[in-house]
């Protein structure tokens, strides 16, 4: 059995023992799915290059469907990546997107949908980064997984310290702003993880596209652990 297949496995066996991410009710809340490869013909890159903009293009869009969420790309091929040189890597940029997004307003805040302790933290400052990212990490009946949570407020980190026991549905933080997050608009970068390799309060959350079936055997599905209903999704 993979890890992939264990993992499943426990999820089926515990679903009690999954919490939630963000407060999101299903019998209210719809999540509003945005695009952001290159079939998304209203963004231009003057939109993406400018961090204000890009943050109303969301936050309307939001408006306009009346959700307080947005939701996208988990492998999703983006072209938004485009606006940061922290992507361009070689020959092949990264533009694989490896978790799922959760846009909504800064501020909102942000759980741990497992029970377990914090693996690592650290605020990447840098344009096109995560900042403030928090790693947890969870044992699952023998196996180990990691969640990671991009894109937070610098609040977030404080009094935080490796091996820090986390409880279920227990608050991590908050979504930050564009000024704190690695400047886009504001969104929870969540992922899912078995190996950090190594790294600490970090971890790969875009990739080349060539590079696709490695990064697909260590990071699962985030939406096993969100567990956000299709017929939620607009």
């Amino acid at each position: 059995m993979n890890k992939h297949e264990q993992l499943a496995e426990w999820l089926a066996k515990h679903p009690g023992s999954v919490g939630k991410v963000v407060d999101f009710d299903t019998d209210t809340d719809h999540l509003l799915q945005l695009d952001f490869t290159g079939n998304n013909a209203e963004l231009t890159q003057t939109d993406l290059s400018d961090t204000e903009r890009f943050s109303e293009w969301v936050s309307n869009k939001l408006i306009q469907n009346h959700c307080r969420y947005g939701i996208g790309g988990y492998f999703e091929h983006r072209t938004i990546y485009s606006r940061s040189a922290l992507f361009d890597t070689g020959d092949e940029p990264r533009r694989l997107h490896l978790g799922i997004d959760i846009w909504a307003a800064a501020g909102n805040p942000v759980y741990a949908p497992l029970a377990g302790t914090v693996h690592s933290f650290r605020d990447n400052n840098n344009f096109g980064d995560y900042g403030p990212t928090i790693i947890l990490e969870h044992h699952l009946d023998g196996l180990v997984l990691y969640t990671l949570y991009g894109h937070l407020s610098r609040e977030s980190l404080d009094n935080l310290y490796e091996g820090k026991p986390i409880e279920i549905n227990e608050m991590l933080g908050w979504f930050g702003d564009a000024n704190e997050n690695g400047h886009w608009p504001p969104h929870l970068h969540f992922q899912l993880m078995f190996d950090t390799e190594g790294l600490k309060g970090d971890y790969p959350g875009v990739c080349r596209y060539s590079e696709r079936e490695k990064y697909r055997m260590n990071i699962p599905n985030p939406n096993l652990m969100l567990r956000f209903p299709k017929d939620r999704i607009i």
